[in-house]
């Protein structure tokens, strides 16, 4: 029996923190983008850092909060997070703007899902401004991994909110942790946008009605595994899931939300409650709009699929994924071009690097 406890609120102090990672490692005050590392070869990876932050919740309050120099958690083997899968989590981005700053893209969007998500799994939700203090704190002490302005890079931030101690019934967890993992990743699509082909999950089925599709909670992924698993061998990029009770309503794909466009210029995605709803979803849609483009967010039968003009997935990771094709069983529905979609991607990339003005606040700079 470990004692996540003693892991999770004893404070690290930043002397050791700084040992830990070798003398090399700035913690605070670091420039941006001087880290050793090949800026233009990231990839999405996990790379070590500076500092990991780390918040936990017992008796009814979080504590202040501690930097560690690594993202290595000791928990007991009765936790809720292992045994009843209590856990969500998130994921955004930091970037290096046009003008030297560092800032958060949309994190207030991140603080609303994992709040709602919190409130499903019954598990404590970090107040607002301990949420945005925790992911300044993140970026400050890796502000050298932070990918410099025009690489197209991003120092991508997981905060993880976890039930731990020991628990043998299902109930509430004894504590709960809030880890803070920075990582800086490169640009998804270093020589422009290009199409990928996916694949419609027959055999089974993201999520329940009824159930927690709209929450972004650890066990909903590890399901996803094997059927990506077995698309990739089949030659095709990603997955994409209809409704679970009618097989008749696009849903989502494995990790991001479905985008579609149709011949007449209209963005829409798909409206169901058994879909995560995507922080970048809401983005494209107002970048849509701010583009003098109609926007409907509604239900979207699979029939419709067939006559759009582009399709594509979104996400943190890579913003826009335009699609190639789409194939179920023996149909496959082919798009033969992404200009709507580029010109988003551009406006919502132009909107985080700080290349444009941000009129609805999305940015949230940090003090470094």
């Amino acid at each position: 029996a470990s004692a996540m406890s003693a892991a999770c609120t004893r404070s690290l102090p930043l002397a050791a923190a700084l040992a830990r990672r070798g003398a090399g490692a700035r913690l605070l005050g670091a420039r941006p983008g001087s880290a050793p590392l090949d800026w233009t070869n990231l990839g999405f990876e996990a790379r070590p850092v500076a500092a990991y932050v780390r918040y936990n919740w017992k008796g009814g309050a979080w504590d202040d909060g501690a930097l560690q120099p690594d993202g290595n958690v000791t928990i007991h083997a009765l936790s809720n997070a292992l045994n009843y899968g209590q856990a969500v989590f998130e994921g955004l981005k930091a970037l290096q703007c046009k003008d030297g700053s560092v800032a958060l893209f949309n994190p207030r969007a991140n603080l609303a899902r994992l709040t709602a998500g919190c409130a499903r799994l019954q598990m404590p939700a970090p107040p607002a401004e301990l949420f945005l203090k925790g992911l300044e704190r993140a970026v400050a002490a890796n502000a050298a991994y932070v990918p410099p302005y025009g690489t197209g890079g991003a120092l991508y931030l997981r905060p993880l909110l976890f039930g731990h101690g020991a628990q043998l019934g299902l109930g509430a967890a004894p504590e709960y942790c809030l880890m803070i993992a920075p990582n800086p990743v490169g640009a998804y699509y270093s020589g422009g946008l290009h199409g990928v082909d996916a694949i419609v999950v027959e055999d089974y089925d993201r999520a329940a009605p009824r159930g927690v599709g709209a929450v972004k909670a650890a066990g909903n992924y590890a399901p996803d595994v094997l059927p990506s698993r077995r698309a990739k061998a089949a030659g095709y990029s990603v997955c994409l899931y209809l409704d679970a009770r009618t097989n008749t309503h696009v849903e989502e794909f494995s990790t991001s939300n479905f985008i579609g466009v149709t011949k007449d210029g209209t963005v829409v995605t798909p409206a169901s409650p058994s879909i995560l709803p995507s922080c970048t979803r809401e983005v494209v849609l107002q970048a849509a709009r701010d583009l003098g483009l109609k926007a409907e967010h509604r239900p979207v039968r699979w029939d419709e699929v067939r006559d759009l003009a582009e399709a594509a997935a979104c996400g943190t990771a890579v913003v826009l994924t335009p699609m190639r094709s789409i194939t179920r069983g023996s149909e496959v529905v082919r798009f033969h071009g992404f200009e709507t979609v580029q010109r988003l991607f551009a406006h919502i990339s132009a909107l985080q690097a700080g290349d444009a003005p941000d009129p609805h606040g999305y940015r949230h700079v940090v003090a470094l």
